[in-house]
């Protein structure tokens, strides 16, 4: 039971901080200081926005408009309107949705004003966000949130006094048409050739942590200033160098697109949790996360503020490598440093080896096979989490309508609850060992899988391949580790050579491999020092202390990832699997197999039955229903805001 508890135990302090750490911070009331945000100030613009649906062209889209005008009237920013014409590609969804361009005399109508500050001349800052809705949603969220932020953000910051620099205030139009706002303000009006910095404000869904996911192109000196700002929001800050990459490579935008893609730098936030509230009917102003609210404003503000007060506004660099610790935390360094921290996680690696081999005649061949066990928990895991994840409905990718990619997002939530159950059914296996279960079950089971996410899922070389893989390894009893340090070290030894393929292809990314790896080479380290045979707590202590830090942190990571690509990539949580396993691998029981095969078998089951729970929770749309999704198809909206 004492082997259990020191199992179990860290791994459940970790899994409530990580929880803890994904909150939001509690709204803030009407009686806030001036110069802070509070979401209840904010709330009353979201009532005036999400009444109704306001696309363009329609009346409740000039009446929003109007009084947007009036609101940034009476802040003093002395608004005017912009007017331009809409692109093909708007008109043309518009008119899909059942609208009328006419109605809106085929054009896009932007809402610019102007905050002055000490300096004219300086290049200025300019805060973001659009005013329209999707065709049947109030909008609440996306992207009445972010408007009402701005507003409540500029009043915060006249209440602290004059800047250095002015603020321009862009609330746009027509971005779930085709981003025109954006596009008209970038390319016509005199105001752009003075922004020197962008702060955009979005939203997928209807609460969450605000994410900042996107900066513009060399970013280390705007990631300086916005890890010492964003900290002092409510509730801390969420971001990592991983989302940057991450959405760098991905073919969709938002308003933010279009001055990054002309050199500007800025950043960009964005909260994804409760996303069946995404361009749906319910989301409205009561159904609107007010935490989310005053996390996103309380980010924007210290942001923008911190920018309008700087003596100069970042430029263009190098990029950064960062990340948060719990939301409260900041760790930054170069991406050069990655090698140097790969090779301290080499040295301490080694150590590790070398205090276990004089302790428990360890032998490279047997961390050599608890590598390929690694790699045969990471190809098992990606195949097994597209088996269970396809059982809920089609890859959005092959989603034939708008409607069923908002299905699809309603049903997100039992998807990542099946995936997870998916991942810790193969995590157990691991520890149980392959032959506790049978290599001919397992090597089925991998079977079963694959034809799956082939025939619901549709063609893809990476479950082939990752297949293969795992029905090789399941069936070659050779591949599994003999001894704890072996299938720990290899854990640790798969990390680093994953980490070095990753500094050297993306070294922004890297932080996934380099960061945990280095803690668990740490803890493996320590752990040869205070008794090499792990056969008592003590010995066992830094594993254990590293998997509550490290496994907290990998929580915080992977439910935001999960939300922003899991609906195709569900196989991103094997990963965070291999990663918490990194460090809690030498705390399993060794005598319990039985238990922990039973285990995996009893969550693999429910994780189908939960996903197959799903079609029936939230069932599909009638066939009849055609449009296209309103940003452009289902794989754009998908990640239009993930991190």
């Amino acid at each position: 039971m004492m082997r259990w508890g020191l199992f179990l135990g860290p791994l459940a302090v970790a899994l409530l901080i990580g929880v803890w750490a994904l909150q939001v911070p509690a709204p803030r009331g009407l009686q806030t200081p001036a110069v802070d945000f509070s979401a209840a100030r904010a709330m009353q613009d979201v009532q005036v926005i999400g009444v109704r649906p306001h696309p363009v062209g329609s009346a409740d889209h000039t009446r929003v408009r109007d009084a947007l005008f009036a609101r940034m009237s009476s802040l003093g920013l002395t608004p005017a309107e912009q007017a331009g014409a809409l692109s093909p590609e708007a008109v043309a969804r518009l008119t899909r949705w059942g609208g009328d361009p006419a109605a809106a005399g085929n054009q896009a109508v932007n809402l610019v004003g102007v905050l002055p500050g000490r300096d004219r001349t300086a290049p200025a800052v300019l805060v973001m966000a659009h005013y329209d809705s999707s065709w049947d949603s109030p909008g609440a969220a996306d992207d009445g949130a972010g408007v009402a932020a701005i507003l409540e953000t500029v009043r915060a910051i006249r209440a602290r006094g004059l800047a250095e620099r002015d603020l321009v205030v862009l609330l746009t139009d027509a971005e779930e048409l085709n981003l025109d706002g954006a596009r008209i303000f970038f390319s016509e009006h005199p105001l752009r050739d003075r922004v020197g910095a962008v702060v955009n404000l979005e939203a997928r869904g209807g609460g969450g942590r605000a994410l900042m996911f996107e900066t513009g192109r060399g970013n280390a000196e705007t990631i300086r200033l916005f890890t010492r700002a964003a900290v002092r929001a409510d509730g801390g800050a969420t971001s990592n160098a991983l989302s940057i990459f991450v959405y760098e490579s991905m073919p969709n935008g938002t308003d933010f697109t279009i001055p990054k893609n002309r050199g500007i730098g800025g950043v960009n936030f964005a909260f994804i949790g409760r996303p069946s509230q995404y361009h749906s009917p319910s989301s409205t102003p009561d159904n609107l996360d007010q935490g989310a609210l005053q996390h996103l404003g309380s980010q924007a503000l210290e942001t923008t503020d911190a920018l309008l007060r700087a003596p100069a506004l970042p430029v263009a660099g190098p990029n950064l490598v960062y990340g948060d610790y719990l939301g409260r935390v900041f760790i930054t360094h170069s991406t050069g440093l990655g090698w140097t921290l790969l090779a301290l996680t080499a040295a301490l690696g080694a150590f590790a080896a070398w205090g276990a081999r004089h302790a428990t005649r360890l032998d490279a061949a047997d961390v050599g096979r608890g590598l390929l066990s690694g790699l045969w928990l990471l190809a098992t895991g990606i195949v097994i989490a597209q088996g269970v994840r396809v059982l809920a409905g089609p890859l959005s990718a092959r989603a034939e309508s708008a409607e069923v990619y908002y299905t699809l997002l309603r049903r997100l939530p039992w998807m990542e609850a099946a995936t997870v159950l998916a991942v810790l059914a193969v995590a157990l296996a691991a520890l149980a060992g392959r032959a506790a279960l049978g290599s001919r079950l397992l090597a089925g089971v991998v079977l079963v899988a694959v034809a799956a996410s082939l025939l619901l899922g549709g063609f893809d070389p990476v479950i082939l391949v990752a297949g293969a893989v795992a029905l090789i390894l399941s069936l070659w009893s050779q591949a599994a580790p003999r001894t704890v340090w072996g299938g720990w070290l290899g854990l640790i030894a798969l990390v680093f050579v994953l980490g070095c393929a990753a500094q050297a292809a993306a070294p922004e990314a890297a932080l996934v491999f380099l960061w945990p790896g280095l803690l668990a080479a740490l803890a493996a380290a320590a752990c040869a020092l205070t008794g090499a045979r792990l056969e008592h707590p003590r010995s066992l202590a830094p594993a254990a202390i590293a998997t509550v830090l490290g496994g907290a942190w990998i929580v915080t990571l992977a439910h935001p990832v999960f939300l922003g690509v899991g609906m195709d990539l569900p196989g991103v949580l094997a990963l965070m699997g291999l990663l918490v396993l990194l460090f809690a691998r030498p705390l399993a029981p060794t005598h319990a197999r039985a238990t922990l095969a039973a285990g995996a078998a009893a969550c693999l089951i429910l994780a189908v039955g939960v996903s197959l729970t799903a079609r029936f929770a939230e069932p599909p749309p009638p066939p009849a229903v055609l449009v296209q999704a309103p940003d452009g198809g289902p794989v754009l909206a998908a990640a239009k805001a993930a991190a």
